[in-house]
Order: structure tokens, then sequence, then C-alpha cells
């Protein structure tokens, strides 16, 4: 008789807050969610944008519905930081064969979307008690604005009440952690990008938050050849065209968003090492300060050279998994 096996872990329920188009890594760590949800480990239930450019939405619907879930609900900031196209999200949105959009999707202007917060506030209240893990990898603006969000027609609490009783932990993309890095007072730029926010956000979230800093990305390098090899099951692939464009077939890209999402998602795996507890502060100069203290409520990631091997391979794998598998 073979050993009991024990019960099936239920999927994680996430919320995915991206500034998509700023780099590729957001693109690839929403590729990999799409593969996480069709293993059944986690259930993508909105995804919010950071960036206030048209096209960061539709290119966040364009790979959702090309991974088959067009219907995820996505919200986006208004007044937000970067507005600029960037080197791929306007091009592969509006990408054609012939007459045809060459991928199919129905939000063309993401400004159409609803307004991030509210759509937050929606979909944090019709969720279980302390079910949801939120992964932010842009900037901090949406975030900071739900904490500070009032009672509506969705929900009687607040936003930090809100986020409180909903919200079981947040894994986020900022800063710099590594001793060489903080010797430089080096920062980062999903924190200088929108400062007071990230400030706010690690000054006042009310649960506990896990940062994969720039060099953990950095360490794990994602394979230019499983872009080149591992995407021919269609004839045009976006998040391929889209690496392309943005960073070129014949080179390696850092891993950094794709690293938070897969903490979210598997943290027991032995993927990444956690710091010992702390808090993390935001300078006046954008530097991230950690101070260890055993009732802090922020850990940061770290990584061996076995653990990099280990994650470089599994992002690729998950990264190239085809739709619907």
């Amino acid at each position: 008789m073979g050993a009991a096996q024990e019960p099936a872990r239920q999927p994680v329920k996430m919320i995915f807050d991206t500034d998509m188009g700023n780099d590729v890594d957001d693109a690839m760590a929403l590729a990999v969610i799409h593969a996480l949800q069709s293993r059944g480990e986690c259930e993508l239930l909105a995804v919010t944008l950071t960036k206030d450019n048209p096209y960061a939405g539709a290119m966040v619907d364009l790979l959702n519905t090309f991974y088959g879930r067009g219907d995820i609900p996505i919200g986006t900031v208004r007044k937000g930081a970067t507005p600029a196209d960037g080197k791929y999200i306007k091009r592969v949105a509006t990408a054609t064969d012939g007459s045809r959009q060459r991928y199919p999707h129905d939000l063309t202007d993401g400004q159409k979307a609803p307004e991030a917060v509210g759509l937050l506030r929606q979909v944090l209240a019709a969720q279980p008690d302390g079910s949801v893990v939120m992964v932010q990898v842009g900037f901090s603006t949406n975030l900071a604005r739900l904490l500070d969000s009032k009672p509506d027609a969705v929900s009687p609490l607040d936003g930090r009440s809100l986020v409180k009783k909903k919200v079981r932990l947040l894994s986020i993309m900022a800063g710099t952690f590594s001793p060489e890095r903080v010797a430089k007072r080096a920062k980062e730029y999903n924190i200088i990008k929108d400062a007071p926010a990230a400030r706010k956000l690690l000054a006042e979230w009310p649960t506990p938050i896990v940062v994969s800093g720039w060099e953990i990305g950095n360490a794990i390098q994602h394979p230019a050849r499983s872009m080149q090899e591992d995407y021919g099951y269609v004839k045009h692939h976006p998040l391929r065209e889209a690496y392309d464009y943005y960073r070129g077939l014949a080179n390696d890209q850092p891993t950094y968003d794709l690293t938070s999402v897969l903490y979210a998602v598997r943290p027991d795996r032995g993927y990444f090492t956690l710091s010992q507890p702390g808090r993390i502060k935001v300078a006046a100069d954008g530097f991230t300060e950690f101070t260890p203290d055993p009732a802090g409520p922020h850990r940061y990631l770290s990584v061996t050279p076995e653990q990099i091997a280990r994650v470089r391979e599994a992002l690729a794998l998950l990264c190239s998994q085809p739709p619907g598998e």
C-alpha cells in the first residue's frame, strides 16, 4: 500500500500589481502566473497597473486572452508614473496580420478600464478573510492609495482595515539588500519612481511583506536560448515578441518580477532564503534600509548558487508553458 497522500493545497488567491511595459519581466511574470494557474497552484483574481499608459492595460488583456483568461478584471492607475510607451507594449498590442489583430483582445485602451483602487477594494471585499496574496512588481502607487481609501458601497471598511482583514501576504519586487549594493547606497527603480508611495507602503501596510531585491532577479538570468527554442508551439507568441523588442532574443534577461511571483505561490520549495525579520524604511534619497527586529513584519530574499540554478530552470519552464497545459 502506498504512502498516505497529503490533502491538495488550495490555489493561492492572487492580485498582481504591475508597471507592465517598463521592462519585459512584467510580461514574463504574468506568463508564469498563468502557468501556475493552469497547474492549479494559483488563481489570478485581478491585475492592476501602476504604469499610466493606455497600452499597459491592453498588453495585460492581450496576455490574459492568449492564456485563455480574457475575463480577468483589470484596473489602471490614474495620474501615475511613466506614461511613455516603452519598447514593446504598443508594438505588441497593436500588431496585425493583414487586417486582423495578431493577438486578439478586447481592452485596446487601458484608460477605459476601471480605476485600480476601486477595483482592488471590490475584489478584496469579495474574498474570504485572510486568503489573498498580493504581488506588487511595479510602483507602490496603487497599494499606497488603497491604504488611504475610504469606506464605500463595496465595503464598510477603510483601506487599511480591508487589507488587514483580507490579505495574508504581500510579495514585492523592490529595493536592494545585498551587502555590496548597500555599501554603495544603490537605489532601485520601483522605489524611486514613486518614493512617497513606497515609503507609505512599507511603513503602514498591515500584513507581512516579503521583498525580492534587485540583486535577486539580476543574479537569476532568464536564458535567451529558452526564448529562441521553447515558444515554437505557435507561429506568433506575444511574450517572445515582447522579449525580442525589449531585450533581443540573443540576450539573457533578469528575472526581477518573476521571483516575487514564484515566492508568492511556492514559498516553501526552498527556492529562496529568507532574511531574519525586520523593518524596511525608504530614506529621503530613495535608499531602502533594513533594520533587524524580531517583531518586524518585513523580510527579504537571498539566493545561493544552487538556488539560482533551480529558480532559473523553474522559471524558464513556467514561462514557456503553453496555454492550457
